[in-house]
C-alpha cells in the first residue's frame, strides 16, 4: 500500500473513531435518572404478539433514538408507548413507578392494548405535564386525586379502561385543562365541578355517574357529551350558558325539567337529548340549524314547532306532541331535504300528506300509533309499536 493510500486509511480510521465518541457521548449525555426510569419502564411491559415496538430499545444505543422517546438536551420531555396505526398491537403488562422520575416530561401517551393494574400515582410528581393519554387498556382502580398537582396539565384522556370510584375534585380544579375524555370507565359519584375557562372537550358517556350536572362549566365548552349515565334533576339553567357548543349528548340519563328554547340558536350540529323525562312544550324562537335533533323517549308536549323543519334528521317519537304535522315539515320531507322523520307514538291528529305522495326513496318517515291514520304506509324501524293508530280511548283520554 502507498503512502497516499496509508493516509487515507489513517484518516478514515481517525473519522470512525470520531464518529463513534460522539455516539457514545450522546448516549452518555442523558439524565441518568430517565435512563434508569427508561429501563424500568421497558421491563415492566412487552410487545404483544405482532406488535415490534420496542425492537428499538436497546439500552447499548442512545435512548433518545429509541421509538417514541423524544428528548431534549440530557432529559426525556416526550414519552409516546405503543404504534399509533390503527389496527397494529399493542402492549402488556403494567405501568412501572418509574414513569414519574422523567422529571421533564410534558407528554406521556400510551396506545390501545391490555396494560393493567393502577394508575402509578408517581404520574404526579410530573409538574411538567401537558398530555397525559392512556387509553384502550385495562388500567383499574381510582384515579388518583394527587392528578390535581398537575397544574400544567392540558389534556387528560384515561378513557375506555376499567376505572372506577369518583372523578376527583382536584382535577376539576386544573386552571389550562383544555381536553378532558374519562368515557367507558366505571366511574360513579356526581359530576365535579370543572373550572378551567380553557376546557373545549368534556367525555363523560358509559359510566355510572350519579347526581346533578354542576353549574360551573365555562362557556368555553364545545364538545360535552355525558350519555349513559344515571344523572337526574334540570338542566336548563345549565345549558343557557354554554352559547359556544357543537356537539350535546345528554342521552340515556334520568334529567328532567323543560329544554332550554336557546340552546336551538347555538352552533350545534348534533343534539342529543333521548331517553331522559324532559318534559313541557318545545318552541324554538328561529329556524333550527343543527343537523341531526334527537328529542325521542322523553315526555314532551304540545305541538310541534315548524322552525324544525330545516332539521336533516329530526327524532320527536315517543312523546306527547298534539295537534296537527306541520307542512313545512311535510314539503321538506317530500323534497328529501328532510332525510329523517320520527314522529311515532305520540299524540298527533293529522300529516298533509296525500295518499298517492311518493315517499323519496331517501327518507325515512314513521308516524304509527298517533290518534289519526297515516294517508301512507312507510316503513318504522323494527322493534317498534306493529299498530298504525293508537286506540280511540287513549287518545279521548289524553284530550280530557
Amino acid at each position: 500500500m502507498g503512502k497516499q493510500g496509508r493516509k487515507r486509511l489513517v484518516s478514515y480510521a481517525l473519522f470512525l473513531a470520531a464518529l463513534f465518541q460522539c455516539r457514545f457521548l450522546a448516549f452518555a449525555i442523558l439524565d441518568p435518572l430517565d435512563f434508569l426510569a427508561l429501563q424500568l419502564i421497558r421491563k415492566s411491559m412487552n410487545d404483544l404478539p405482532g406488535s415490534s415496538f420496542f425492537a428499538s430499545w436497546d439500552f447499548t444505543s442512545d435512548p433518545c433514538n429509541f421509538t417514541g422517546v423524544y428528548c431534549e438536551s440530557d432529559k426525556v420531555i416526550a414519552l409516546n408507548l405503543g404504534d399509533p396505526r390503527a389496527g397494529f398491537p399493542g402492549l402488556t403488562g403494567r405501568l412501572d413507578t418509574a414513569i414519574g422520575k422523567l422529571s421533564a416530561l410534558t407528554e406521556f401517551s400510551l396506545v390501545p392494548g391490555r396494560v393493567f393494574g393502577s394508575l402509578p400515582m408517581s404520574i404526579s410528581q410530573l409538574e411538567n405535564l401537558r398530555v397525559l393519554a392512556i387509553t384502550r387498556n385495562f388500567i383499574s382502580g381510582d384515579i388518583p386525586a394527587s392528578l390535581g398537582r398537575l397544574k400544567r396539565l392540558k389534556t387528560l384522556d384515561l378513557s375506555y379502561n376499567r376505572l372506577r370510584g369518583k372523578i376527583p375534585r382536584s382535577i376539576g380544579t386544573l386552571p389550562e385543562l383544555t381536553n378532558v375524555l374519562l368515557c367507558h370507565n366505571n366511574l360513579s359519584g356526581s359530576v365535579p365541578p370543572f373550572l378551567s375557562q380553557a376546557l373545549t372537550r368534556l367525555d363523560l358517556k358509559r359510566n355510572a355517574l350519579t347526581g346533578s350536572l354542576p353549574n360551573s362549566f365555562s362557556p368555553s365548552l364545545q364538545f360535552l357529551s355525558i350519555s349513559w349515565n344515571q344523572l337526574t334533576g334540570p338542566v336548563d339553567s345549565v345549558l343557557s350558558r354554554l352559547d359556544q357548543l357543537s356537539f350535546l349528548d345528554l342521552s340515556f340519563n334520568r334529567f328532567t325539567g323543560p329544554i332550554p328554547d336557546r340552546i336551538f340558536s347555538f352552533p350545534l350540529t348534533n343534539l342529543h337529548l333521548q331517553r331522559n323525562s324532559f318534559y313541557g312544550p318545545v318552541q324554538p324562537g328561529d329556524q333550527v340549524k343543527i343537523s341531526t335533533v334527537d328529542l325521542s323517549h322523553n315526555m314532551l308536549s304540545g305541538r310541534i314547532s315548524p322552525m324544525f323543519s330545516t332539521v336533516q334528521n329530526l327524532y320527536l317519537n315517543h312523546n306527547r306532541f298534539t295537534g296537527q304535522v306541520p307542512d313545512s315539515l311535510v314539503d321538506r320531507l317530500l323534497s328529501a331535504s328532510l332525510q329523517t322523520l320520527y314522529l311515532q307514538h305520540n299524540f298527533l291528529t293529522g300529516i298533509g300528506i296525500n295518499p298517492t305522495a311518493e315517499i323519496p326513496q331517501s327518507t325515512s318517515l314513521c308516524i304509527q300509533y298517533n290518534c289519526m291514520v297515516p294517508p301512507v304506509q312507510t316503513p318504522c324501524p323494527l322493534k317498534f309499536e306493529t299498530q298504525k293508530t293508537r286506540p280511540t280511548s287513549l287518545c279521548n283520554e289524553w284530550k280530557g
